[in-house]
């Protein structure tokens, strides 16, 4: 599974479509849905069941061969509305998705036993949100997505210092994945991505009309996705390192589809007035400029958006 080249132990070069399209996986003729990979997800709860939703749209718009989400029953009725693919009775998972819109304040002990149990496993886990404090002990190769104030409470509970600056940040998250012995994934308007060996990356291709409540949960699915398809490949499966360029590339495709959502060009994909880069249906050509003008979106938007900058990240191989 490839990396981008350069110094991984300097500032971390940028991903880019290239990168991403060197990760991308396509079906082929032998392909059915578990050879493509069975994404699990503990997501959402009774206070928080968008996110199960979210998590959920997130996966299956990002590739998945099968989602199976497990959750209290008046959640997955809200999941099979949105999703009536979705299987919410247990079985065969590839990889793990856990703890987007939970509270670990008010998680039941036996939840709790469940997700310690998830990872210690053998499937790679993306960790989000509420479940980011069951890390300890683990044993399955996992991603840590946190954002800025949860990354902080983990470096607090991990006894390191609070990084400052952006080249702070990027020795922080490097610091961080070797203490935890996972890859750690920091949301923001640059995403740091690094592995425990030192490797890391950031990703710039998203803007900042994702600061909005759900994404995360979004985000949070397709890594699963594309984590459940590299399991799925073969007996061998994915070892923490491996899941570092899938969360690259899942960071990058979810900043893609935010501009496309937002209808806002960006670096490395088709220019504007491209039918590719055409923002929502309706919405006029997008913006110039990397980063500026746009306009509001939903998490939603964004997952709708998912299969759209798969395709523009998968055309580099052209």
């Amino acid at each position: 599974m490839g990396m981008a080249s350069g110094d991984h132990r300097a500032q971390p070069p940028e991903w880019t479509a290239a990168d991403a399209a060197r990760i991308l996986r396509v079906p082929t003729d032998a392909s059915h849905k578990y050879s493509r990979g069975v994404a699990g997800l503990r997501t959402g709860s009774v206070s928080y069941p968008g996110a199960a939703v979210l998590s959920v749209e997130g996966a299956a718009r990002a590739g998945a061969g099968m989602v199976r989400w497990l959750g209290p029953v008046e959640v997955a009725r809200l999941v099979l509305q949105r999703r009536p693919e979705v299987v919410t009775t247990p079985g065969r998972v590839d990889a793990w998705v856990i703890g987007s819109g939970t509270d670990p304040g008010n998680r039941e002990p036996g939840e709790t036993l469940r997700l310690r149990e998830i990872l210690a496993g053998s499937h790679p886990v993306v960790v989000d949100a509420g479940a980011l404090d069951v890390l300890d002990g683990a044993s399955a190769p996992f991603v840590a997505t946190p954002h800025a104030g949860e990354f902080a409470r983990l470096r607090e509970r991990l006894g390191l210092p609070q990084a400052s600056g952006e080249a702070g940040a990027a020795a922080a998250v490097r610091e961080t994945a070797a203490a935890l012995g996972g890859v750690v994934l920091l949301k923001g308007s640059e995403t740091i991505v690094a592995a425990p060996s030192g490797w890391a990356t950031v990703v710039r291709s998203g803007t900042p009309w994702l600061a909005t409540a759900g994404t995360g949960d979004v985000l949070a699915g397709a890594l699963g996705a594309l984590a459940a398809a590299a399991a799925a490949e073969g007996p061998a499966g994915v070892g923490v390192e491996q899941l570092a360029p899938l969360a690259a590339t899942a960071a990058w495709v979810h900043g893609v589809a935010g501009r496309l959502a937002a209808g806002i060009a960006a670096t490395g994909i088709p220019a504007a007035g491209s039918s590719a880069a055409a923002g929502p249906a309706g919405g006029g050509p997008v913006a110039a400029g990397p980063t500026g003008g746009g306009r509001p979106i939903t998490a939603l938007d964004v997952a709708e958006r998912l299969p759209e900058a798969w395709a523009i990240a998968f055309a580099e191989r052209a």
